[in-house]
Order: structure tokens, then sequence, then C-alpha cells
């Protein structure tokens, strides 16, 4: 690897061991063998560099919301059996040991104080409401229009954001996934 991408994995267990506002970029050097300066080199700012590393973990544990396929157990895209399947494994995330979670909660709350590192993420939020339709209703991620990104994406986007404040601030009355598709039944059967 060279030096951008050792930064990157550097940053990214600095993120999960010390979360955003501890961590520093002396601790990212030391993490990742580099130099200070290749930080402003390769990535423009300490900041700049750990939303890369937030927004590429996010990336990389989104795949463990994928309901399983190619099983005999399949779920129908768009079914509420699949919107049951695809919230257990975003709240199974929740649960293992060093969950990302909280750390997204502390970048949340730290958004006005980071308008650079703010605007960055909110870019990557608008394409992670594209990549969750797929999930939930099949299809393809460059297929999604944009009406459904700023509609159901954003939908989902809610839900998630909701969900993860919830089981950071206290799991065990967080909703599991069971509960949300009763309350998604529910708001359906009521709609008019």
């Amino acid at each position: 690897m060279g030096h951008r991408e050792d930064l990157l994995e550097g940053a990214k267990r600095c993120l999960l061991e010390k979360g955003f506002v501890r961590t520093t970029a002396r601790d990212i050097v030391k993490e990742s063998g580099t130099n200070l300066a290749s930080i402003g080199y390769h990535y423009g700012s300490k900041d700049k560099l750990l939303a890369e590393a937030y927004v590429s973990l996010v990336e990389g544990l989104s795949d463990d919301f994928s309901p399983a396929m190619g099983t005999a157990g399949d779920t129908e895209p768009g079914s509420l059996d699949r919107f049951q399947e695809v919230w257990a494994n975003i709240i199974g995330t929740m649960r293992q040991p060093g969950s990302l979670w909280r750390l997204s909660m502390e970048i949340v709350a730290l958004g006005d104080q980071l308008p650079t590192v703010r605007d960055h993420l909110a870019q990557a939020q608008r394409d992670a409401k594209r990549g969750v339709i797929p999930l939930f209703l099949g299809g393809r991620e460059e297929d999604v229009p944009e009406g459904d990104v700023d509609s159901v994406g954003q939908f989902y986007n809610t839900l998630m954001t909701g969900l993860i404040c919830q089981y950071v601030f206290d799991p065990t009355t967080a909703p599991t996934a069971d509960q949300l598709t009763e309350g998604l039944r529910r708001v359906m059967g009521a709609a008019r």
C-alpha cells in the first residue's frame, strides 16, 4: 500500500478506537507508519481524512445489511418480509462489539463544528440513500431515479438515523426488526 491507503487504514483504526474528536493527526501517523505531511498532501486535512475513513467504514459494513440472496429463504423485494430481514441485519451490526454506530452519533453531534466534514458526509449520505433502496426493493443502485432518492431513500435514511440514535442511547429499549415491521404494517393499514 502507498501512504494514501496506509493513512486511510490507520484513520479507520483510530476512529474505531478513539472516536472522531479524540483522534489526533499524530495518532493517525503512528497507526499508519507515515508522516504528518502526508495527511495534508493526500487528504488536505486530518478532518477530511477522518471523514473519508468513516465513509469507508460504513461502506464496508453495508454488505452486512443485504438479505441472504441465492438461498431457498429469499424474501421478495418490496415485501414486508424483506423489510424485516434487512432491518434485522442492520440491527445485527449494531450489536457487534466495536460498532461504529456510536461514532455516527458523535459525528452527527459535531456537524456544526466541522462544516467541511459535514458537507463531505452530506454527499456521502445522499449516495447512501440511493444505495439502500435496492436492499429493500431490489434492482440496481445505478437505476434508482432521483425522485426515489429524495423520497424512498430519505424514508429509509430517517428510520436508520432514528434507530441508531435509539440503539446508542439504550439498546435494551431500541426497536427490533419485528417491531419496525409491525409498525409499518399498522401505518400502511391506517393509510387512506
